[in-house]
């Protein structure tokens, strides 16, 4: 109601900040002609990419450090110095390494996704309850059952925070990757309306990336319940 009743009582310049009605009709043409649908597909291909990569190389590496207190020590301060960086600060560093097209743009949702993976699953693993691993031990679990019953089971709730952390980082960074270079993809489309003065389509391609985003929590957090189901019933 805000977004509609301000540029129509001019409080707000509609030129630049159009009724919402305006921009949900210029979505709807977007959808219609094709072009969002190719834009979108362009986004998500590149963000899912960069994602699944994250997951598959940050949880066992982040299994791998918190099990393995010399590992950590010993990466520690390597770590500290990265997950300090700001991702986008490296996003010209990984456009001259590796160029343009689709790789570079994987390659920086990769990075600022997989650290808030890795850094939860290190806490999940070192934050388990030294009783549980005593009780198990106690029992004559070996390493690897005790791994698999106690260690992982017990982490889940924690590395699915940092999972869910690192969609919506893959989203925010993927906006700013496809500014640079790319032919295709919501930040390309909403940089791309902002140059030609598109007003009304830079509006539909951020409320398209904000409802991505809001459909990929939602995702991810159904699918915590549903391991922290299996985790509460084991």
């Amino acid at each position: 109601m805000v977004w509609e009743v301000l540029p129509r009582t001019g409080v707000v310049d509609r030129t630049f900040l159009p009724p919402l009605s305006e921009v949900l009709t210029a979505l709807a043409n977007l959808a219609a002609t094709g072009e969002l649908l190719d834009h979108t597909q362009a986004s998500l291909g590149r963000s899912l990419a960069g994602f699944g990569l994250a997951i598959a190389l940050a949880i066992p590496l982040g299994l791998l450090i918190g099990w393995y207190r010399p590992l950590a020590d010993f990466l520690n301060p390597l770590l500290e110095l990265f997950r300090n960086t700001a991702t986008l600060a490296l996003l010209p560093v990984f456009v001259l390494l590796l160029g343009l097209g689709e790789t570079s743009k994987i390659a920086i949702i990769l990075y600022a996704a997989a650290w808030p993976i890795l850094l939860n699953t290190i806490a999940g693993v070192r934050g388990v309850d030294p009783l549980l691993i005593k009780s198990a031990r106690s029992l004559g679990l070996p390493a690897h059952r005790l791994f698999q019953k106690v260690i992982l089971p017990a982490s889940v709730p924690t590395i699915f925070t940092g999972i869910r952390l690192a969609g919506a980082y893959s989203m925010l960074v993927l906006v700013a990757a496809e500014m640079v270079g790319a032919k295709a993809g919501l930040g390309y489309l909403i940089n791309y309306a902002q140059f030609n003065f598109r007003v009304h389509d830079m509006y539909a391609g951020i409320i398209t990336i904000s409802v991505l985003g809001l459909l990929f929590n939602v995702l991810l957090a159904s699918l915590e319940r549903r391991f922290s189901t299996w985790r509460a019933t084991s």
